[in-house]
């Protein structure tokens, strides 16, 4: 496999990564500040297990990172430009939010 083709497949895992609703809420939850694992459940509306197990997935792909906090671990984004991504994604959706709903081939819940 060569070195663009290489990079362009873990590009795709990236936002495969990112794809997912639960990380993706996660993240933004993070983009705001520090939050530990019952603030993040508190805020959306996932369950614990569920976070818990998106937060292992986001800490070993380099995305957030965790500190202890007395009893509960804390999490943050570790990549600041993760934020500049969402940001990004939203001024997108801005301009073509409802092509995008109605758009079947990229549909994640079928």
């Amino acid at each position: 496999m060569s070195t663009v083709s290489n990079r362009r497949s873990i590009k795709a895992k990236f936002f495969r990564g990112l794809a997912d609703e639960s990380r993706l809420s996660i993240l933004e939850t993070l983009a705001v500040s520090e939050k530990t694992v019952s603030e993040i459940v508190q805020l959306t509306n996932l369950t614990q297990p569920n976070v818990s197990n998106h937060l292992s997935c986001l800490k070993r792909c380099g995305l957030v990172t965790s500190r202890q906090d007395g009893r509960s671990v804390a999490y943050s984004l570790n990549v600041t430009k993760v934020l500049n991504v969402l940001l990004i994604a939203d001024e997108i959706l801005d301009t073509c939010a409802t092509q995008v709903d109605r758009c079947d081939t990229l549909d994640l819940r079928n």
